[in-house]
């Protein structure tokens, strides 16, 4: 078969199974397995591929008929224009997701010390140490499978980062750094579990099967987590550092509530490119 042919079969393969962007996932999965790039595709769409890669992309059209995620077929995903490894233990790292890393880079300086919470993938941390300069990062995740999968990343993009496994800031505890003893942090970064607990079987079954419900469930009414970071964060933080949440769409003013109670000062919503409320960040008094 040609490029064009097996485009074609995963495409329609992919739109009879409801798959929501059936041909880019098609053109992205045969990039995949025939190791090109789209132009490749494009000039030479009627050269023939061998029957290895046919059945092998048959295999992955398949996988992504069932609703894998693309991301747990290829075992990347490309985030802040680094490439990251994923896996079922992790949320895919989001474009929604860089809105946060975006935000917390305006207030990023050299040196810093960099705390993430439900660090999964390390997606938004390594960011940060990407691009920065000799900032401390520690990343802490209550699964240590996650926790593997942002150790490989940081070794991927030759960064230096301490995870830790445990309960939110409880980890923290026993941890000491090579660099300083010091316990508080100048910024404290963190897309918690979200998702109304009644909401997770209503997801995309690319969601709700594939990745980690400890990494979705909210609670009851999804603030869970936002209660426990904003009323625990303060005492890991340097007066006028800043905390960042990553938020879904409807709990803005609710989580600035939050923040605002437990005395953080110039609490603002940021919105994603589609307009709804993103991220939060607030000051330590």
């Amino acid at each position: 078969m040609t490029y064009r042919e097996l485009y074609e079969y995963g495409k329609h393969t992919l739109e009879a199974a409801g798959v929501a962007e059936a041909a880019l996932d098609a053109r992205l999965l045969l990039e995949y397995v025939c190791r090109t790039d789209r132009n490749e595709l494009i000039v030479h769409a009627d050269r023939e591929r061998s029957g290895m890669e046919e059945q092998f992309y048959r295999m992955v059209i398949g996988k992504r008929a069932e609703r894998v995620p693309l991301q747990h077929i290829t075992g990347e995903q490309e985030f802040m224009g680094l490439c990251f490894k994923v896996s079922e233990h992790t949320l895919i790292p989001r474009q929604d997701t860089e809105i946060l890393v975006e935000e917390a880079m305006h207030h990023l300086r050299d040196g810093m010390r960099i705390l993430d919470l439900c660090t999964g993938s390390g997606c938004i941390l390594l960011s940060l140490l990407r691009y920065s300069n000799e900032c401390e990062g520690v990343g802490i995740d209550i699964s240590g499978k996650a926790l593997m999968t942002a150790r490989e990343n940081a070794d991927r993009l030759q960064l230096e980062a301490a995870f830790l496994e445990g309960d939110l800031f409880a980890p923290l505890a026993d941890f000491v750094s090579d660099r300083t003893t010091d316990r508080l942090f100048d910024m404290i970064v963190s897309n918690p579990p979200y998702i109304e607990t009644t909401v997770i079987d209503t997801l995309m079954p690319e969601v709700r099967g594939h990745e980690p419900v400890s990494a979705l469930d909210g609670g009851d009414d999804g603030l869970c987590f936002y209660r426990r970071i904003t009323a625990e964060a303060p005492a890991y933080m340097r007066k006028g550092a800043h905390l960042l949440f990553e938020i879904g769409c409807g709990q803005g003013e609710a989580v600035m509530d939050l923040m605002r109670e437990a005395g953080f000062e110039q609490v603002e919503i940021f919105r994603d490119y589609a307009g709804l409320d993103r991220v939060v960040s607030g000051v330590r008094g």
